[in-house]
């Protein structure tokens, strides 16, 4: 009985030990949640104590991120005990979820409208924001993709075409709401993940390069994209008030941070002059309180998980786990990507879009979907250990 049982597939529900959990993984992702938190709380006590909603709490988005964070725990805790072969199982299925879900926000009493954007699914205490969950289901739904189609995936019809169809109609969606910066890092895990499963590289850099054309032209002829873009480049002479504006408050904060910060809750451009600073721009208001030794710790930390995701894909590619492989190199590109498009946001590198960072930014729907994602990486290196 015991022979016929393959090592890769552990019983459902079959919990791990603590030392069968990669520490590399594990241990940094923890630190920035709770460094998350610290630093959410820190930045939003100015909102907090101002806004009408929160009754001037100040703790108001401390509680709702420590409940975040309870529950995605807990929704990580749920997620590992399910083996990879059923998400790959479910993955179209899930996608398919996704897509619906985008498609009920752009209905009108469904969706509710949050500064002029249509993102979020009103469910009384809080909102669901869709497209965090379609991140997930594309890196999942992708690597079934690819695991399916790795004899023709040197195909431009058979392998690239498919799948372009797919995300550009949920681009379209996304475009819809509008969230530009969830477009932005659909595309890029989607492109990354076509990549790694072996489409051919002339073919693959030349549509990056049609996607990099399609980009700029979405971003001329929209008159906001157009002229954050034309502020982006220099913030403090184009528009400093308006559209430059919370770039120029972005590099103040990181000017007076200078090496080691002004010190945890010292910041001042937190005080209602830094719009987002809980969310966009929260990296910001690290670098002004911990200063460049503070910065360069998260995006240490962000580098050993993205660098686990990758190594611990390559084991299970190195077992012949396709699918497991291509998941935890997908969630790899998508936490690298979007961590770099915000940090680049923050410090005026890229123009300004409206994109949180992973793990540690306010928001209910990102983390529950972060720590999910996590779970299964985890999953998966336990599966390899088996």
């Amino acid at each position: 009985m015991s022979g016929s049982m393959r090592l890769d597939s552990p019983r459902f529900g079959e919990s791990p030990r603590p030392a069968e959990l990669d520490p590399w993984l594990l241990w940094p992702a923890v630190a920035l949640l709770l460094l998350g938190l610290i630093m959410v709380y820190s930045a939003s006590i100015a909102v907090a104590d101002s806004a009408r909603f929160t009754q001037g709490r100040q703790e108001y988005f401390l509680i709702r991120q420590a409940v975040f964070l309870a529950i995605g725990g807990v929704a990580g805790m749920m997620a590992f005990q399910v083996p990879i072969r059923s998400w790959q199982h479910w993955s179209m299925w899930l996608f398919l979820g996704g897509i619906v879900m985008l498609l009920l926000v752009l209905i009108p009493g469904i969706g509710s409208v949050v500064n002029n954007s249509r993102r979020w699914i009103n469910l009384g205490p809080v909102n669901l924001q869709p497209s965090e969950l379609v991140k997930l289901f594309t890196v999942l739904y992708a690597a079934s993709y690819i695991v399916r189609r790795l004899p023709e995936m040197h195909s431009f019809r058979r392998a690239f075409v498919p799948m372009a169809l797919v995300i550009l109609f949920v681009g379209a969606l996304l475009v819809a709401e509008p969230d530009y910066g969830a477009f932005v890092v659909i595309v890029l895990i989607a492109f990354g993940m076509l990549f790694l499963g072996g489409i051919n590289g002339k073919l693959f850099f030349s549509l990056g390069l049609v996607a990099m054309i399609g980009f700029a032209v979405i971003i001329r002829f929209n008159e906001l994209r157009w002229g954050r873009f034309i502020a982006f480049l220099d913030p403090f002479n184009n528009d400093p008030l308006g559209k430059g504006y919370q770039l120029t408050h972005s590099l103040i904060a990181f000017g007076r941070g200078e090496w080691f910060g002004v010190g945890l809750g010292g910041s001042v451009e937190k005080l209602l002059y830094l719009p987002e600073a809980h969310t966009d721009f929260l990296l910001a208001v690290i670098g002004e309180e911990l200063g460049l030794v503070g910065v360069a710790t998260v995006i240490g930390l962000f580098a050993l998980v993205v660098h686990r995701c990758f190594a611990i894909g390559r084991r299970a590619l190195q077992l012949e786990r396709a699918y497991a492989g291509l998941v935890a190199q997908g969630v790899g590109i998508w936490f690298g990507v979007q961590a770099f498009i915000n940090m680049g946001v923050n410090v005026g590198i890229l123009p300004t879009k409206g994109l949180t960072l992973p793990l540690m930014s306010y928001g209910g729907s990102g983390i529950l979907v972060n720590c999910i994602a996590l779970a299964i990486i985890l999953r998966i290196d336990w599966e390899n250990r088996r």
